[in-house]
């Protein structure tokens, strides 16, 4: 494994987030684990990753395997599995930072969700034994896949413990993102809505790629 960069799990890695974080992350040098219910479909998954790569580095396991061999895990699952899959993965995420992408929205109505924020009901299932950050919630699944181009957009994290929220933005821009740090976890509640909103103008302007951007910061 990679002495010098955190091994990665993306649980529920194999949707429309996960691989294209997985692709970015392999491809400048991280180990990446893909988490999934079924080990096969990881496995699959993984498999994909390394073929467009020219690498063996990222593996599929089941979750809470892909989360016993990580350091730093991030949880893409669909919003309707969200609290099955903390709570199922509690015992094993003790210790790690756990990163939180979900955002509670319906692609076909698209409304901000009411709080607390989904990385709050995390932090509140997991408990203090893990380091919960909310991060990539609007970041364009299909601009992840295209490593020839840069990814237009920033990514707002929000953590209560600012190390870990460091950590991830480290991630971020190792993944070719700009990220900017944006409070503590209940300001995630405001990044999951914006989601909402980037949903809205991509129906309306046909597009797939709308993304937040920050100005004003040096």
């Amino acid at each position: 494994m990679n002495q010098t960069k955190p091994v990665i799990a993306i649980l529920g890695g194999t949707g429309k987030e996960g691989p294209g974080l997985a692709l970015r992350w392999a491809n400048a040098g991280y180990t990446i684990l893909i988490g999934s219910r079924q080990a096969e479909k990881a496995q699959n998954t993984a498999q994909e990753i390394n073929q467009t790569l020219g690498i063996q580095t990222v593996k599929g396991y089941e979750n809470a395997e892909a989360a016993r061999r990580a350091e730093i895990c991030v949880l893409t699952v669909v919003q309707t599995a969200h609290q099955e899959a903390l709570t199922s993965l509690k015992e094993v995420l003790q210790g790690k930072i756990l990163v939180d992408a979900t955002a509670r929205v319906d692609f076909r109505n698209p409304k901000p969700p009411e709080p607390p924020a989904a990385a709050r009901i995390a932090q509140e299932i997991l408990g203090e034994g893990v380091r919960v950050v909310a991060a990539f919630q609007n970041v364009p699944a299909a601009a992840l896949r295209k490593l020839d181009q840069p990814v237009h957009g920033d990514v707002l994290i929000c953590a209560d413990d600012l190390e870990a929220a460091e950590a991830v933005m480290q991630l971020a821009r190792d993944g070719g993102m700009n990220a900017y740090y944006a409070g503590g976890l209940d300001n995630a509640i405001v990044v999951e809505g914006l989601t909402a909103l980037l949903i809205s103008l991509n129906k309306h302007y046909k597009s797939k790629t709308a993304s937040i951007h920050v100005a004003g910061l040096d």
